[in-house]
């Protein structure tokens, strides 16, 4: 069965180390926008240009609590890279068993 690949978005949502950063911290749960600010080197408003990114990127949802707006991964669009993603790994596999097979031949090594 082919995995149907995900939305583009979901690429440049992860294409920046920032938002990739940001992602990692809300691995751990809900986080405000000063709670990533505090747990980052980066100001207020480059935190919420990229969160601004992952949502609409599809990565993380928002929730407002009172006055404060929580971020959470959507592990459901991760779940979609990740599914498309791993229908290569087979392949790589295959390529690096291919490589090791050749370094460890005597052609593959090095005089």
């Amino acid at each position: 069965m082919v995995a149907l690949r995900p939305h583009p978005d979901l690429y440049v949502g992860v294409a920046d180390p920032r938002r990739r950063a940001i992602l990692d911290l809300l691995l751990t749960g809900e986080r405000g926008v000063n709670a990533l600010v505090d747990a980052m080197d980066l100001r207020q408003p480059a935190v919420s240009k990229q969160l601004r990114i992952l949502k609409e990127s599809g990565l993380v949802s928002v929730r407002k609590a009172g006055r404060q707006r929580l971020y959470r991964v959507n592990a459901g669009e991760l779940r979609k890279m990740y599914e498309w993603t791993k229908t290569y790994e087979q392949i790589w596999n295959e390529r690096f068993d291919k490589l090791d097979a050749y370094l460890a031949s005597p052609e593959g090594e090095t005089k």
